[in-house]
């Protein structure tokens, strides 16, 4: 499924169900989301924290949640006017795989009590410099739940 915003992908995931534990999809070389491995790592947030706004300016995301359940915002304003897509992503709400292209604004905030984890599958290793930021009330969203 592909949103209205270009560069921002949905991609359903599977969940395999197993009495020991079950297994949860998050990306395959051979999907078109992936480009190259650059690194993965996990990041929390707590319920109703709300991770404020970055831009990467070369980082290509591919964002999973196999706990909880975290809501995405994400801001175009490429051709000078804000269009926002949102996105809530867990196990238990919509298991899929959002992918975020460079040049495109990115807020998150954590929905579930307990842990609220995601997974990024990034193209590139993480670079300080990279990535531009802006405080919460920079980008005239309503959070709002």
């Amino acid at each position: 499924m592909n949103s209205i915003i270009s560069g921002v992908y949905l991609t359903p995931l599977k969940q395999i169900h197993h009495p020991q534990g079950d297994l949860f999809h998050a990306l395959k070389a051979s999907e078109n989301s992936f480009n190259v491995f650059g690194e993965a790592y996990f990041s929390t947030v707590h319920q109703g924290v709300i991770k404020s706004w970055k831009k990467h300016q070369h980082m290509r995301l591919n964002l999973v949640v196999p706990l909880g359940c975290i809501r995405f915002v994400v801001c175009d304003d490429r051709d000078g006017a804000y269009l926002f897509n949102e996105y809530r992503l867990g196990p238990n709400t919509q298991y899929a795989r959002l992918t975020v292209e460079p040049g495109i604004w990115m807020a998150f905030q954590g929905l579930d009590q307990g842990l609220n984890l995601l997974l990024n599958i990034a193209d590139m290793e993480h670079d300080p410099n990279e990535a531009i930021r802006k405080e919460l009330e920079e980008i005239p969203y309503n959070w709002d739940i």
